[in-house]
C-alpha cells in the first residue's frame, strides 16, 4: 500500500470494523480436513498458530474488532473460550449456514455505526496488518475489496454497507466461492477492489506448502 493511501487509512479508521469468525480451539474440533492429513492434535496446534497470527495482524491495525465464535459451550462466551481474544469483543456465531452468520455478523457493526466492515477468518498464515488497512483504505472509494485465496474462496470481504444478497445460494468451502460473489457483484452493480491473492491452511498440502515458505 502506498505512502499516501496508508496515512489517509489511518486518518479516517475512526469508522472501520473488522470482524473475525473463528472457532473455540478444541482437539477434534478444529481444521478436520487438515486432521484428516496430521492428526487431530497436529491440527489443533495449527489452529493455535494461525489464531495468534490473526490476532497480531488485528491488534496491529488498532481497529476495533469483533470475534464471533463457533463451537462454544453455551450463548455466550465463557473466558476460557475466548482466552485468544481477550483484548476484542467476543460473540458466539449465530445459527444458519456460513453466508447467514456472515450477514448478521456485517449488520450488527453496521447497525451499530460502523462506516466500513471487513471480515476475516483464521486460516491465512499469510494475513499481515497491512493487507487489513488497504482494505480499509479501499473501501473509501470501493462498495467491496476481496482479498482473494488461492483455493478460490477469499480471506476477505469488505463493504460500505449491508449487502446481504453476496451470502446469498454460496456452496460454502468450495472454489466456486469467490466466482459466484464476483457475480453477485457485478449484477448489483458494486465498484470492487481486491488485495494480494493469499494462500489458506485448509489441508496437509497447504501446510507444507507454509512450511517450506516459511523454512519450519
Amino acid at each position: 500500500m502506498s505512502e499516501d493511501l496508508a496515512a489517509h487509512a489511518a486518518q479516517s479508521d475512526s469508522d472501520s470494523h473488522l470482524l473475525v469468525f473463528a472457532r473455540v480451539p478444541a482437539l477434534g474440533r478444529v481444521k478436520s480436513r487438515l486432521a484428516a492429513g496430521v492428526g487431530a492434535p497436529a491440527a489443533l496446534a495449527v489452529y493455535h498458530e494461525l489464531l495468534a497470527i490473526t490476532n497480531t495482524a488485528v491488534m496491529a491495525t488498532g481497529v476495533p474488532a469483533t470475534v464471533w465464535l463457533a463451537d462454544t459451550a453455551g450463548p455466550e462466551p465463557t473466558t476460557a473460550e475466548t482466552r485468544e481474544w481477550a483484548a476484542h469483543h467476543a460473540k458466539c456465531q449465530p445459527e444458519g449456514d456460513l453466508g447467514a452468520r456472515m450477514t448478521t455478523a456485517f449488520a450488527a457493526a453496521f447497525a451499530a455505526g460502523a462506516g466500513r466492515v471487513a471480515i476475516i477468518g483464521t486460516d491465512c498464515p499469510g494475513l499481515r496488518d497491512t493487507h487489513l488497512n488497504e482494505a480499509f483504505a479501499l473501501l473509501e472509494t470501493n462498495d467491496l475489496v476481496l482479498g482473494p485465496a488461492t483455493d478460490g474462496g477469499y480471506y476477505l470481504l469488505g463493504l460500505r454497507q449491508p449487502q446481504p444478497e453476496l451470502f446469498l445460494n454460496k456452496t460454502w468451502s468450495t472454489d466456486s466461492v469467490l466466482t459466484d460473489t464476483l457475480a453477485d457483484a457485478t449484477r448489483l452493480g458494486l465498484r470492487a477492489a481486491f488485495l494480494p491473492t493469499l494462500r489458506d491452511v485448509d489441508n496437509a498440502d497447504d501446510l507444507a506448502v507454509w512450511r517450506a515458505a516459511s523454512g519450519s
